[in-house]
């Protein structure tokens, strides 16, 4: 239960400055530029907390759904104007202003994301370094030769310091349909060599799983004690009544050497019963456990709903640090910004034309997962994770479809060519389509996230 109400939490956190950021964008830009804002409101429905601003007589509004905002100006279709407040209105303002207020509230989302990625950057970023662990036999990685123990150091001439910047570059790779990709790798003499892995036909589904994994590496990783550091409620670890600092020592007579062993055990088991040994206050104990059954594309796998105790550190000759000073923090910052802006609009328009699976869509469930494990792991993950979605939100509201940002401004668009507004009863209509077309994205995340939780 406290895991669930800390994501919950850590979702109304994320969502919470990321709506804030947006609307204040819109309405920073149009005091700015002369246009009267009378409401400023973060969240829907029942106000709980409102004030009136000391300088001017905008209302300030937190209501109860903490799942979005707006900015509400002064605009003659919407109500009466006063005639001394007519320069005010934003229906009376030029195009150009217009189109500015609309824009800005996307924009702000990618400066929030270059600002917290300076952040990231500032604080250093530690990972793996990209060090092969095995190769699956007759895989992608086996056929273009790359071996265990070699560490990527480069993808296309791009340097890969941690194993995030090369699971970017091969996606970047499959959406630009390159059927090779360069990688550089040393061995454990330092010497360089250049393979070339084949990605015909390879698919930048997120869905399926991690794309390295898909060419066929499994990371080196540093070995995780097989020890549980929670259990989640409901589960069948839960169930069986193990318990957190419970140290798995053998499953079924055989003994466990780390997590990732009794990871591989359980889920070539799935629905099975089985014996576990657990070294619980200095004795062993044995107990019985029923193995859970999920299934993924049709393929089933063993599953207890636990979590591994990581390992106090990385050590020295695993762990890579990205790190830059204040100043030279900016450029990388505004670089990973644009690299995942153009990383989130190609996913978008490789799922229009059915190359991608919408199963990539995320709601509202899977974000509060991701923002609770990404705020438990630590304050960079947690970061980076808002960023991400910051990125993403900025992207979704600049697509047009009415009601959205990027429906106003294609409104505007059009106003530009022909000269003339678009008529209120074509702005009508293409709102109702709107509303309907983000009614079945929102379905299409819901049904993807329960799916993926059952």
């Amino acid at each position: 239960m406290f895991e669930v109400l800390f994501s919950i939490l850590s979702f109304i956190v994320v969502i919470g400055i990321l709506v804030t950021f947006h609307e204040y964008g819109h309405f920073w830009v149009a005091r700015k530029l002369g246009v009267k804002v009378t409401r400023f409101s973060i969240g829907f429905g029942k106000p709980l907390f409102r004030w009136q601003g000391k300088r001017d007589d905008t209302e300030y509004v937190i209501a109860q759904i903490p799942l979005g905002g707006y900015v509400k100006m002064l605009d003659e279709r919407n109500e009466p104007v006063a005639e001394k407040e007519l320069p005010y209105a934003f229906n009376r303002k030029p195009l150009a202003t217009r189109m500015a207020v609309v824009v800005a509230g996307p924009l702000f989302n990618f400066i929030l994301a270059a600002l917290v990625y300076w952040v990231v950057f500032i604080i250093g970023i530690e990972g793996i370094k990209p060090i092969i662990g095995e190769v699956e036999p007759t895989s992608r990685a086996a056929q273009a030769g790359l071996q265990s123990g070699e560490q990527i150091i480069a993808v296309d001439e791009v340097k890969t310091v941690n194993w995030d910047v090369i699971g970017l570059e091969l996606i970047e790779a499959v959406l630009d349909q390159n059927a090779r990709v360069k990688v550089t790798v040393t061995d454990e003499d330092q010497q360089q060599t250049v393979r070339h892995i084949n990605l015909q036909g390879l698919s930048a589904d997120m869905s399926k799983g991690n794309i390295v994994t898909a060419i066929g590496i499994r990371p080196y990783l540093p070995v995780w004690p097989a020890v549980i550091d929670s259990v989640l409620e409901g589960e069948p670890a839960a169930r069986a009544g193990l318990r957190a600092d419970d140290k798995v020592i053998a499953v079924d007579g055989q003994a466990i050497k780390d997590w990732r062993e009794w990871v591989q055990y359980l889920q070539k088991r799935p629905g099975e019963e089985v014996q576990v040994n657990v070294l619980r206050d200095g004795e062993v104990q044995q107990i019985n456990l029923v193995i859970g059954n999920k299934s993924d594309d049709s393929v089933s796998y063993g599953y207890i709903g636990a979590v591994a105790r990581p390992p106090q550190g990385i050590s020295p000759e695993l762990r890579s640090v990205l790190q830059y000073s204040p100043l030279m923090a900016v450029g990388p910052a505004l670089e990973k910004t644009a690299q995942v802006s153009l990383l989130t609009l190609r996913m978008l328009g490789k799922m229009l034309v059915g190359e991608v699976s919408v199963k990539n869509i995320s709601g509202p469930i899977t974000i509060a997962q991701y923002a609770g494990q990404s705020a438990s792991i630590g304050l960079v993950q947690f970061l980076a994770f808002i960023a991400i979605v910051s990125v993403s939100l900025g992207v979704l509201n600049l697509l047009p479809i009415p009601v959205l940002d990027g429906g106003h401004l294609m409104y505007y668009l059009v106003e530009l060519v022909k000269g003339s507004p678009v008529s209120e009863k074509t702005q009508l209509l293409g709102q109702q389509i709107g509303l309907v077309i983000l009614a079945m994205l929102m379905m299409l995340a819901v049904y993807n996230d329960v799916t993926r939780l059952f």
